[in-house]
């Protein structure tokens, strides 16, 4: 490149973009070790101003090829002890443009195709530079932060590549994980207000953040039929996984459960059907059923396996606990209407389905969570490709329901939630993992995101989870994981433009999950008088609600 300086010059009566910062020394295939001079870096913090960045941790900078610029970011910088004005970085390969006339980036493409040679300079990227390299061009995309360490250019998502290759949000407890999310789903359905979008919500976080926007469901106004749990739900609630003659026990549940699913089908007309066919039976009809078979009996000893089941069986549906699941008049409700209700079609403004299970008893929520998410990827198994909706999963605590390290075997929730991360692309399901322990997350669901978004980690076993899931261009992000501020994180992944870390925007109160810390100092200030205060929760304890 005519006009090229030496290494360290800042170029008299030109812009800084054109300071030259330093050399390549070595190349690889995914990185490059340079060697900067500390004076030029001193002199750009000073100088740059709005034209460009000073090099440091995370920075771009940009390497000219030909006539293509290749664009990396600084990961790792350390003295060179025999030398004190020179410093050796490694800058990760991102990507590649067209050098122009003016000396600018156009054309930005992930992926290099030519990589520089040793000797090489090095020059900052400026804004305009790196407003060219996190350009949608025009692709759907929702806008949530500013670049770091810029303070305009605008970071965005690529919501169609997130969602159809699934994402991650992760981050330590008080981090801004559940804002972060509250954010992502707003924007996307200010882009896209016909969505289809289910939100599990262990803790009553999102009800206040999708108030206006969203259809909130509790144990007090949600109908889960029971009837459409297949046989392995069925035994996950009726059976204890201690139980010592489990496979007896799931052999009679299989043949009780089909006997009443046939009282109903030969009635209704359903035709042929199965043990895991979605057809409604009463509680009568399968009690009924277990005392058919008990009066069948040739060995008295074996009466204990049908009254063990019976009692569970009577117990969930007279526990008021679990009104909102089992109870026989649910046996009316309408697959087609439920269906609708719960995949928001049509939406009528509400797009997003927030289901609130911080009411329901934990014994029941993993068996809920596995039914909603089989239902959601069976839906759109059996729906016409022609006539498809994608629709987006969303599991908060995601590690609940998808560990890492199961004692015995993978429970229902985990096998279905894993299905839709391995199947779901090819249907139209989407699912969105948030997570504060990555390390105690299913290696296998965590793989299958295109898009990680991380906050602040601080947890050395979930930093080196998160590396190892980055793609490689993008691992060294994974170093400054605990030195984000709040507000802050980092993205990578098919839904983003380039692998960043970002300033995340700002969050309106009225979309705000209600996930505040307790502020001990304001609170324990002051007594809490009168008794009131403590009948009312006693009284909300014992109804268990």
């Amino acid at each position: 490149m005519n006009g090229e300086g030496k290494l360290g010059d800042v170029m008299p009566n030109a812009s800084v973009e054109q300071t030259v910062l330093g050399t390549v020394l070595d190349v690889n295939g995914e990185c490059a070790t340079c060697v900067l001079k500390i004076d030029v870096l001193r002199q750009l913090r000073g100088e740059g101003g709005a034209q460009v960045q000073p090099a440091s941790i995370g920075c771009y900078v940009k390497i000219g090829v030909g006539e293509q610029w290749l664009i990396g970011s600084i990961s790792d910088m350390s003295a060179i002890r025999s030398n004190s004005h020179l410093v050796s970085v490694v800058v990760d390969l991102l990507g590649e443009g067209h050098r122009g006339a003016d000396g600018g980036l156009s054309d930005f493409q992930r992926g290099v195709t030519n990589f520089p040679l040793a000797g090489d300079d090095i020059y900052p990227a400026s804004n305009k530079d790196l407003a060219c390299i996190f350009s949608t061009n025009n692709e759907p995309h929702i806008e949530i932060g500013t670049v770091h360490p810029t303070t305009d250019v605008r970071a965005s998502l690529l919501y169609d590549k997130m969602l159809s290759r699934h994402f991650a949000v992760l981050g330590s407890t008080g981090s801004g994980k559940s804002t972060l999310v509250s954010l992502i789903l707003h924007r996307i359905m200010e882009a896209a207000p016909e969505g289809h979008i289910v939100v599990i919500d262990p803790h009553g976080e999102y009800a206040a953040a999708f108030a206006e926007t969203g259809q909130v469901y509790n144990v007090d106004n949600l109908e889960l039929p029971y009837w459409m749990m297949n046989l392995e739900e069925h035994c996950e609630a009726f059976i204890p996984e201690t139980e010592a003659n489990r496979e007896v026990d799931i052999n009679v549940m299989a043949k009780c459960l089909l006997a009443a699913r046939l009282r109903t089908s030969v009635v209704e007309g359903f035709g042929e059907i199965t043990v895991d066919s979605p057809v409604p039976y009463s509680e009568g009809d399968l009690v009924d059923a277990l005392v058919d078979e008990m009066g069948r009996l040739e060995r008295q000893a074996e009466l204990q396996t049908y009254m063990r089941l019976k009692l569970n069986i009577e117990q969930y549906f007279s526990d008021p606990r679990y009104r909102f699941m089992f109870d026989d008049s649910l046996r009316q409700k309408s697959m087609t209407e439920f269906l609708k209700t719960l995949l928001r079609m049509p939406g009528d403004g509400k797009p997003i389905s927030i289901l609130d299970l911080s009411g329901a008893p934990s014994q029941i929520v993993k068996v809920v969570v596995s039914l909603l998410s089989r239902i959601i990827l069976d839906f759109a198994i059996w729906t016409p490709s022609h006539s498809r909706a994608p629709m987006l999963f969303v599991c908060e605590e995601a590690q609940r329901y998808l560990p890492a390290v199961h004692p015995d075997k993978a429970m229902s929730a985990e096998r279905q939630l894993e299905r839709i991360a391995r199947e779901g692309r090819k249907y139209g399901v989407a699912l969105g993992i948030i997570t504060q322990r990555p390390s105690e997350l299913s290696t296998t669901a965590l793989s299958q995101c295109g898009t990680i978004i991380s906050l602040r980690l601080t947890n050395s076993y979930d930093q080196a989870q998160v590396q190892a899931t980055l793609p490689e261009a993008s691992r060294s992000l994974a170093q400054v994981l605990p030195a984000l501020k709040n507000r802050e994180c980092i993205i990578a992944g098919e839904g983003a433009r380039v692998p960043a870390r970002i300033r995340i925007d700002d969050v309106d109160l009225g979309i705000r999950p209600a996930s505040n810390d307790p502020q001990f100092s304001k609170l324990w200030r002051h007594p809490i008088e009168g008794d009131e205060a403590l009948e009312e929760v006693v009284q909300r304890w014992r109804a268990g609600r």
